[in-house]
């Protein structure tokens, strides 16, 4: 039975203006068709920015403006695959962002869907090789999620020489994805199709030993991002404010459509709407975030966080909404906060709309900056329903505009409406249980069988980088 609602003529009024307008689908037109991938350091990044920037001016919102941010970056350049030993055969490839360039001979080691586990049983295998691993997150052998910056950082702390990614979808082509660790990664990485991939695993199979030769001509370079931001002040307590996020950056071989450039116009999709009939009755801010250059890094997040320190005090929470129109099955994935819980669900009877709640941590989107100063966050996500292998046509590519639909772009946006309307609302009058954590609780959090081991990990490779390159320096 639906519960009583409050704020059922806003609902109706935000809804019914999204599901009867094409801006949505019209803006994620432009990013992609006109501004192509938005990778950091491509002219498109910088028209996108600016066209957001007018977007959100327009929608009524204040204090708009751009914050740039200073960064490494990384240009493509030409990169060849060549098997030299026991056959000669080009492969086609393509190189990860902030790979090196390089001239490089090696010989392969096949470590499979890249378990954390065979990486330190193998360590001594890998010593002076080039590792061959999958895209699978659910590697066998792992009971856990495993990023492609995990796999590439325990092939680098292994001793490997480079770095090949094998997308595990068929049909894709190969698959990007960053390997920097503030800045150039120490070892070249490349990326391989599945098909490709599999012919590079049968050789080594079939003949033991297989050698390479690699060489790119990437550019490592300093460069400047912008981060948009725009909010709608609060009534009474303008100081206090919940934020919603999302990257417009894509990679530079693709659109991004679906990641991110779907959560990007789903946020100012609810921007809109939260404009034209919550501005005037909004108690505390609403703040909204186009994050710049997280594919990389979660750079333009990290920056903002760290820049705007002195104001966290006053945020009550921080939604993400990184390529949030095209995910199935929408709900909320807080960052274990489950005080918050029984909240959301009753706002969904409330709405008169069924979305799960999850809790769970991961490192790897704009969340995590905020999630580390101790902010209460979550983001909205895929619960329930068939677990996922990876990434699908994102990274590729083929994530173009027609991987996309309407439907699924005006969902995201309307449940980000409502639900950062209800929290405004929460949040005054003192019924949001949810309270800023002590770092010592955040670091209490992540040492857990879910986290521990991926987190002394990456505090393992930060060490190996700093060292790397303060005796590069000498």
């Amino acid at each position: 039975m639906t519960s009583p609602n409050p704020f059922l003529q806003l609902d109706r009024q935000m809804v019914g203006d999204v599901y009867t307008s094409s801006e949505v689908m019209d803006n994620l037109t432009i990013l992609c068709d006109e501004f192509g991938s938005r990778f950091g350091g491509t002219p498109g990044e910088k028209q996108a920015a600016d066209f957001m920037l007018a977007k959100l001016t327009e929608y009524g919102l204040q204090n708009v403006h751009l914050e740039p941010v200073d960064y490494i970056g990384w240009r493509r350049g030409e990169v060849k695959l060549q098997v030299i030993s026991p056959i000669h055969k080009e492969i086609p490839c393509i190189t990860l962002p902030h790979s090196p360039a390089c001239q490089l001979e090696g010989t392969l080691i096949d470590m499979g869907d890249g378990a954390p586990e065979d990486f330190e049983a193998r360590a001594a295998d890998i010593k002076g090789k080039i590792v061959l691993t999958t895209s699978e997150v659910k590697p066998k052998g792992s009971s856990r999620w495993v990023h492609r910056m995990e796999k590439h950082g325990r092939a680098l702390v292994a001793g490997a020489t480079g770095f090949i990614f094998i997308n595990h979808y068929p049909g894709y082509g190969p698959a990007t994805g960053g390997i920097g660790h503030n800045g150039a990664s120490l070892i070249p990485g490349i990326s391989v199709a599945l098909e490709d991939g599999a012919y590079l695993q049968r050789l080594i199979k079939q003949h033991g030993e297989v050698k390479i030769r690699l060489t790119s001509t990437d550019e490592i370079a300093p460069m400047v991002s912008w981060n948009v931001i725009g909010e709608l002040p609060g009534q009474q307590h303008p100081e206090q404010f919940i934020m919603l996020g999302c990257h417009y950056d894509g990679h530079d071989i693709s659109q991004g459509a679906t990641d991110p450039a779907s959560g990007t116009v789903a946020l100012m999709e609810a921007a809109r709407v939260l404009a034209t009939y919550a501005a005037d009755k909004l108690p505390i801010t609403v703040r909204f975030a186009l994050w710049g250059i997280e594919e990389i890094g979660l750079i333009g997040s990290t920056q903002y966080v760290a820049q705007h320190a002195d104001e966290l005090a006053n945020l009550r929470f921080y939604l993400n909404m990184d390529m949030a129109g095209s995910l199935p099955n929408k709900g909320i994935v807080l960052n274990k906060w489950p005080e918050l819980e029984p909240i959301l669900a009753g706002w969904s009877a409330e709405m008169a709309l069924p979305f799960g709640v999850e809790q769970s941590i991961n490192a790897h989107s704009d969340h995590y900056p905020f999630l580390m100063a101790g902010v209460p966050t979550g983001g909205i996500g895929t619960v329930g329903g068939p677990a996922r292998s990876g990434r699908g046509y994102a990274h590729t590519r083929y994530d173009t505009l027609d991987k996309t639909d309407m439907t699924s772009l005006r969902e995201a946006a309307v449940l980000a409406a409502r639900l950062a309307w209800r929290m405004a609302n929460a949040a005054a009058s003192g019924d949001w249980p949810a309270r800023q954590r002590g770092r010592d609780v955040v670091a209490e959090l992540l040492d857990n069988p879910d986290n521990k081991e991926e987190e002394a990990f990456f505090a393992r490779l930060d060490a190996f980088y700093k060292q790397a390159r303060a005796e590069g320096s000498q």
